[in-house]
């Protein structure tokens, strides 16, 4: 990757995904599918229009996927609401204004009952996040 910006912006999601022990790396049992998954970036920008930081989203092919045959339901991740909470409290409290909201990550809660398999992201081996950088 050529741009400095986007490789540590990755480091940042494929870290948040480690600490949340989002997967696990194992092998495709024989019979199953897995999923593809690619990266999405966006510029996020302050209220003045520089640039506050370079984002980078892992995010699978699920448009690949029947639904009833490999679905059932689907859902949206979105924040905690007692997060939201603190933070209107916090800038009510300090007379702060607030304009947006921007969640760094978000995660489902709860665990999965069924069994997903993701391909590794584009340049990530199972050796690690090195392995992407060099």
């Amino acid at each position: 990757m050529r741009y400095q910006h986007w490789k540590e912006a990755i480091k940042v999601e494929l870290s948040a995904l480690e600490r949340n022990g989002t997967w696990v790396i194992v092998d495709l049992p024989a019979g199953k599918k897995a999923i593809g998954c690619k990266w999405l970036y966006k510029v996020k920008r302050k209220a003045n229009g520089s640039i506050e930081r370079y984002k980078a989203r892992l995010v699978t092919k699920g448009y690949t996927q029947i639904e009833g045959l490999d679905f059932d339901e689907t859902f949206a991740p979105v924040a905690k609401l007692v997060s939201v909470r603190v933070l209107l409290t916090m800038a009510l409290y300090k007379n702060w204004e607030l304009f947006q909201l921007d969640v760094n990550n978000t995660f489902l809660h709860g665990d999965l009952e069924e069994e997903v398999y993701m391909k590794l992201p584009p340049g990530l081996t199972s050796v690690g996040i090195q392995a992407i950088f060099g």
